[in-house]
Order: structure tokens, then sequence, then C-alpha cells
């Protein structure tokens, strides 16, 4: 199948996909007790990052039904979900360290880890609706927003399900790095689609620069946290007062 096809027929089951894989991760920790007592941090951000979501199978159900207009027009909420979503998520590690007057390795890789992937949805979303005009390369962008924020997924279901993977994780400050597997999963997945872009349409565009963005993300998130710069950001962020 041609990769134009996929996007604009087919997209809706990558999405569905990622969608229940969010909530078979976060089923222990979230949805399992979200009618219980949580703290508010995470309930925002849990919600938040839901209805995201399910906007993204929303939104390329859609697309497939040609309903257009009304996909615009729920591209438009998201010009407030997402701002709500980089907020509830610097929020949530705020609260985390807020106030903390001393970090460790794990601390500087996770506040990378946790940061940093919003930045790197950020940027992509932002290349997603700045050629919103252009639908194949929206579309584009659009899935490649979920491969900046795969990580809290493939931790929880590594560790429920894949634990023998833990101990061949690369380590900082003694503890392993199992993000690393969402990494490489992510860029492998870039990898294919930038491929199958090449072999379907001789195009190299949105694939391989969502590839270099979330590659940089990685960059900081397995190295920055032994840099000066980045312990006195991380200070700086977790002193502020977001609560």
């Amino acid at each position: 199948m041609k990769l134009d096809a996929f996007l604009n027929r087919k997209a809706f089951i990558a999405f569905i996909i990622f969608l229940l894989a969010a909530i078979t991760a976060f089923w222990p920790g979230y949805f399992g007790r979200i009618l219980g007592p949580m703290d508010s941090h995470l309930h925002r951000h849990g919600l938040a990052m839901i209805t995201w979501c399910m906007m993204l199978v929303g939104q390329a159900f859609l697309i497939k039904n040609k309903a257009f207009t009304i996909h615009r027009w729920i591209g438009y909420v998201s010009f407030v979900l997402v701002p709500i979503m980089a907020f509830t998520a610097f929020d949530l590690v705020n609260h985390l360290f807020h106030g903390a007057q001393r970090l460790g390795a794990g601390h500087f890789y996770f506040i990378a880890l946790s940061v940093n992937s919003i930045f790197a949805f950020l940027i992509i979303y932002g290349l997603a609706i700045y050629f919103r005009k252009q639908p194949m390369l929206h579309a584009r962008f659009m899935v490649s927003t979920m491969f900046a924020i795969i990580t809290p997924i493939t931790d929880r279901l590594i560790f429920r399900f894949f634990r023998f993977l833990v101990p061949y994780a690369p380590k900082i400050g003694g503890s392993p790095i199992v993000p690393f597997f969402g990494f490489v999963l992510a860029d492998v997945l870039l990898i294919g689609l930038s491929i199958w872009d090449w072999r379907s349409n001789k195009r190299l565009t949105a694939f391989p620069v969502a590839l270099a963005i979330v590659l940089v993300y990685q960059y900081s998130v397995m190295n920055f946290y032994q840099y000066e710069f980045w312990q006195k950001l991380c200070y700086w962020f977790v002193g502020l007062p977001l609560d």
C-alpha cells in the first residue's frame, strides 16, 4: 500500500494501537483507580494526554470519511489542548521535585526525559500545524508526534510484560534506563516510515525531520544529566512556583 493511502484510510489503526497501548500501560497506576483519590497534578496531566490520544483517533476517522470541515474545527481545539498538555506535564515534574535542594544524576536524567519530550512534541506538532494546508505533510507530522511521547508507555509495558529486558538497559547512576528501548522503537519506526515514504513517493521530508528532532531529544536524555548547564536549569525549573 502507498503511504499516502495508508495515511488517508488506515492511520486511525496506528492511533488506536497507540491509545490501547497507553490505556494498558497506565491502567494500574491511573485508569484502574481513576475514580479514587489521586494527586490532582497527575490527574490533570492524565486527562490531557488521553484526550490528545482520543483526538488523534477521531481526527484520523474523520479524514477516512472525508469529513474535512469537522476535522478542521476539531483541529482548532488542539490549539487549546496542546498548551494544556504541555503545562500539565511541566507542572507534574515541577511538583515531583519542587523545592529540592539536592538533585542527583537520576533526577537530572528524569527531568530531561519528561520535560524535553514535551519540547520535542511541541516542535513536531508545530510543524504539523505550520503545514496544515498541505494535508499529506500535515498528516506525516501528526503521526510523528507519537514518537516524542512514546516512552511513558513503553516503560510501563516493559516493566509489566517484558521485565527480562530491564537488565540489558544502559545505566545512569546505577539505575537501568528503560526508556532506551522506547527510543530504539521510535527510531526504527521513523526510519521505516522514511523508507516507506521514499519508496512510495521519492520523498524525504517529514519523517527524517521528526527523526532528527527525536534523536536530539534522546541525546539530551542520555547525556545532559552530566552537564553543569543542565543541572543549573533543573534547579531553576524545580524552584518555579507552578503549584
